[in-house]
Order: C-alpha cells, then structure tokens, then sequence
C-alpha cells in the first residue's frame, strides 16, 4: 500500500487519543519513522481553534511522556497537527474536514487514515458520514481503524460489519486490538516456532493446563458510562484474552503474512468447545469488586447504576477440542481491583509418571512451567527441580531467563507498533472479521446465560486475587492459580 498524507483522529481530546495515540505518535515522530509529508488532523466536538488544540496538547501530553520530552522535537510534533470540528451527525462539519485535507501541501497525497477513537456506539454514525462526504477513498485506499469492542454482541457485530463493508472494503479496515502489538505477544510466535528446545513439548502430551491472567490494579476511573453497559466479559475476555488464546494454541502458519497468521487463529477459535447451556455456571463465575485496600465497591463509584451487577471480574475454562490440545484445559481470567497489573500466559508441565523419589524429602516435587510475562515486566522463562547442595535429598527451582530489554531502556509501546503498520498498510496485526465472529460465538452463549438472571453476583475485596469460588473451575486439586512471574 502506498503511504498515507493525512493521519485524522476523531476524538482526539479524548482519554485514548491522549494517553496512547499522541504520545506514540510522538515517539515514532522523535525517532525518524514517521513519513515527513505525513499530517495530522485532530477532530473532536470542541468548538476550538488549531492554536488551542496545539495550546492543549501542550498543557496534556509532556506530563505523559515524562524524561523522554524534549521540547524541540515536541513542538515540530505539534506543528504536525491542523484541528477540525465535527459534531458526528453533522455533514457540513464533514465537508469542513474535506476542505482542510484538500488544502494545498508538500508530496503527492496518496490516502487518508482516520482512526476512531470514540464510542463504538458511534462509529456506524461517522462511517456513514465519511461515505456521504465522499471521503470514504475505496479508490484511494483510504484506510479507517476501529477500537474494540467490535459490536456489543454477536448481532450487533455481524450488523457493525455489514454496516461496514457498504462504505469500505475489508482491506480498507483496521480492527485493532492493541495486545496483538505489544512486543512479548509477537515474540511468543518467535518463541515456539524458532526453537526446537519448545515446540515438540507444545501439546497435550505434556503441557497439564494453560492458564492466561490479565490483571488491572485500577478500578474503573471515569469509564463508568461505559463500562457498566459492558462489563469484562465484553470489554476484555471477548477481545484481548480470545486473542491471546488464539496465539498461544495456533499451529505453525505456512508463512509470515497476513491471513496466513489469522486463519490458524480462526482455527482455534472454532475449535474451542461450546459450553453446555446448562452447565455454564461450572465453566465461567462472574464477580464485582467490594471496598478494600483503600478503595470503594464498585456499585458506590460515580456513575455506576444503584445495585448494578456488572461484572468486574471473569475466571472461564475452555477446551479447545483439535489434535495438539484435546482435553487440555485453558482457564483465563481477567478483573480490576486485583493487586498488580499483570499481564502472564503460564503453561503447566505434567509431572513424570513415575514418582521416582517418593521415599526421600522430595517426595513432593514443583512441576515445570513455561511462563510468558507480558506486562509489566517483558520476559519468558522456564522453572526446572534441581537438588539442593548438599547431603540431603531436596530440590529447588531453578529459572531459565530471557529479558527482552535492558532495564533504562524505553518499552516500545503497543501502539507505536500497530499505528506504523497502519501507516504502512501491513494489516498482520490487525484482526480480520471472522476472528472476531467466532470469538463472539464463544462468548454470547455465555452472556445470553448471565442477562437471565441479573439478581446476584459473586464479591471480592478490592486488592485481592478475586473471589475464592474461583478455584472451583479446575479439573483436580493441584491445580492452583499462578499468580506471580
């Protein structure tokens, strides 16, 4: 794909545009890799000039990028950006935005990027609008890219996505999914499938469970509007998890490209077993955080609905019913309030079959495990028994360690990664519509279930691990959850 000449942001005052896209702008900005006849346009519904979204920036964004400001370089990245209001269900604020990319400029404009950083709720509104203005560039590849959650159920997604393709061709789309661009992820493709120390034991011949944690010490903050119309099972397992299982029960792909990497996604996603209607409470518990650890419960934040029973917290078990993992279970769990933000993908070794020392000290022995750390530390490494010095019979643990970075050196951020590729037009990263369908199969079941009965849900106290109930899911008494790296 050719480059694009203008990079447009909706809701470019808001959290995400300020937290997360601005400033990986700016860094792909300082470090060179940004096109130089590339610009920005900010689009919000603030009724401001371009010198007051610049003023803004500056009051927001050099608090966020904290040692790695420099006032130089950000203010050649604040000349980068034009503003533009546009109320979304407004069309001369649309032709308003056509003026401002067809005005006169250095290069040969090749397509636009416009990335919504808004409601969901709002995105078929804004499509259809880039449409009638005519800035919907099927012949130019213009490109749009749409935050999760891609629809609010299976229905709403497939009818967000036919919605879609009216305006835009697939190749036009970017769904993204910022875990797919954190560096660990992609390294675990590197990890399995580049050393023969790992693949053959990546299987259910020996690999007990696999467990895939996502753990946020934060509450909700001000997302209450929309997070209690969505909940975790939406908000996080649907996406980010689905998508993590996906990548570590995948087969090899015949090659590094697009939709090879995403057909064996799909692939395990159509191969994870459908929980039984009447037994989803034995595979999924829902939970809310309660006051603790300084905090309030959830139902007492600010703009929570009285006696809501959103869910905070979801621990599930799933199979994936294929040849590598047959009768493997896969327990994910994901909540805020939990004591670190900690992102692990943990695989189990099964332990030898024959209790060789049995009759010693070591009758009990540690099991192996694989453990990926995504967030915050960025490693993986492998936990082996050895015997401890001396003249008794006893083990210790020892760890094979690979650290991706030096410790002052700057993480790449997952979304430096995605919107360079956006930028270049590589959509490896990026999810394709059946990936979210089936990912939505799994899911709905399980919603439809819990909207049946809305009366009651399970507790735990803020700064905890989550509610107890939640060991109840595993398939014998030595499987525990791991909690640390």
């Amino acid at each position: 794909m050719i480059g694009p000449c203008h990079f447009v942001i909706f809701g470019v005052t808001g959290d995400l545009s300020v937290s997360k896209l601005l400033p990986a702008l700016y860094y792909l900005d300082r470090d060179g890799r940004l096109p130089t006849n590339l610009a920005f346009v900010g689009v919000s519904r603030r009724d401001w000039t371009t010198s007051q979204w610049h003023n803004f920036m500056r009051e927001q964004l050099p608090r966020r990028l904290g040692k790695y400001y420099h006032e130089s370089e950000f203010e050649k990245f604040v000349r980068r950006f034009s503003y533009v209001q546009v109320m979304h269900d407004q069309p001369e604020h649309y032709a308003s935005l056509k003026l401002e990319l067809a005005k006169p400029r250095e290069g040969v404009c090749a397509n636009i990027v416009f990335y919504l950083a808004i409601s969901p709720a709002d995105f078929t509104e804004v499509v259809s609008q880039l449409d009638a203005a005519g800035l919907s560039g099927r012949l130019f590849g213009n490109r749009i890219v749409l935050e999760k959650p891609f629809g609010h159920d299976l229905d709403t997604a497939l009818q967000l996505n036919q919605h879609l393709h009216h305006h835009f061709e697939e190749e036009q789309i970017f769904r993204i999914d910022h875990y797919l661009g954190k560096e660990t992820v992609q390294n675990l493709l590197v990890f399995r499938f580049a050393n023969s120390l790992v693949e053959p034991i990546w299987n259910r011949n020996y690999i007990d469970h696999v467990q895939i944690t996502v753990a946020e010490s934060n509450g909700i903050g001000s997302r209450a509007g929309y997070f209690d119309s969505t909940g975790t099972l939406r908000d996080m397992l649907q996406n980010h998890m689905m998508q993590l299982l996906s990548v570590v029960a995948m087969e090899p792909p015949a090659q590094l490209d697009a939709n090879a990497l995403r057909d064996e996604k799909v692939k395990v996603l159509r191969s994870i077993r459908p929980i039984p209607r009447d037994a989803v409470n034995q595979y999924v518990l829902r939970a809310q955080y309660g006051a603790g650890d300084g905090a309030v419960a959830y139902q007492e934040e600010p703009g929570v609905a009285k006696n809501s029973v959103t869910e905070t917290y979801v621990a599930a078990k799933f199979y994936v019913d294929n040849w590598r993992w047959s009768g493997v279970p896969f327990y994910l769990r994901t909540g805020k309030r939990l004591p670190h933000d900690r992102t692990l993908v943990s695989l189990r070794l099964k332990q030898p079959p024959q209790q060789l020392f049995r009759e010693t000290p070591m009758e009990h022995i540690e099991p192996n495990w694989i453990v990926l750390s995504i967030q915050p530390e960025e490693s993986m490494h492998i936990e082996m028994q050895a015997k401890e010095p001396g003249l008794d019979w006893r083990t210790r643990t020892l760890e094979l360690r690979a650290c991706f970075r030096a410790d002052d050196a700057r993480p790449l951020g997952a979304y430096e990664a995605l919107l360079l590729d956006v930028i270049e037009g590589d959509r490896s990263l990026f999810i394709r519509f059946d990936e979210v369908e089936w990912s939505w199969r799994v899911v709905d079941p399980i919603l439809r279930h819990f909207s049946l009965d809305r009366s009651f849900i399970q507790s735990y106290p803020a700064g905890s691990w989550g509610p107890e109930q939640a060991s109840r899911l595993f398939d014998s008494a030595d499987q525990t959850w791991r909690n640390h790296i």
